[in-house]
């Protein structure tokens, strides 16, 4: 597939709680270029989730189908689940938009190996007692759940070097700034305009 050579591909990662999700609707919130890319996932959706909008959910047995048929561009069982993105949500989307990942270091991996795709990597981290207060607060997960994403925190990061960027967000708007430059460096190019939402 030959992409728009104009358009890149943002990937977030972090441990989980950081705060990547937050961050990649406040870029598209402002950057109208940018999509979110919409992952399938085989969890069951929170009381504030939409499928199609959050996700895709999906059976574990329809998931699998589509390994099987090679669908996606990347996939990865992720506390019991998967989540994976499809190849052809990007390829359509990608010639037109910008497109946004919320991704772990194991999507980042198999994405990076598909030369063709204009993939910039951006990894946020925070220190680990911030994460764990973090996790608590947002009171979406049971103490079990809470206590697995904590303790993966250790192998999360040792996959940091995989990314082009590293951001520490202590502070969200502060984080978001940074993502900002880091997105319309890569977009400067002759005859281009980055456009924002007015």
């Amino acid at each position: 597939m030959k992409h728009d050579k104009e358009n890149i591909m943002v990937i977030l990662s972090s441990p989980s709680g950081v705060g990547k999700t937050t961050l990649t609707k406040k870029i598209q919130q402002k950057y109208k270029n940018f999509k979110i890319s919409v992952s399938h996932t085989t969890r069951t959706p929170r009381s504030n989730e939409v499928d199609g909008v959050d996700y895709h959910f999906v059976s574990k047995d329809k998931f699998k189908e589509l390994i099987d048929d090679g669908k996606f561009y990347e996939y990865a069982k992720i506390f019991e689940n998967y989540y994976g993105t499809l190849k052809k949500y990007v390829d359509e989307t990608i010639k037109e938009n910008d497109i946004l990942f919320d991704i772990d270091w194991q999507g980042t991996k198999q994405l990076s190996k598909f030369k063709n795709l204009n993939i910039i990597k951006i990894y946020l981290i925070t220190d680990k007692v911030e994460l764990k207060s973090r996790l608590i607060k947002r009171n979406q997960n049971t103490n079990d759940e809470v206590k697995k994403r904590f303790n993966s925190f250790d192998e999360d990061i040792k996959h940091w070097n995989d990314y082009d960027y590293i951001i520490i967000n202590k502070n969200l708007e502060n984080c978001f700034r940074q993502i900002e430059n880091i997105i319309e460096i890569n977009k400067i190019k002759p005859n281009f305009f980055f456009q924002k939402i007015q």
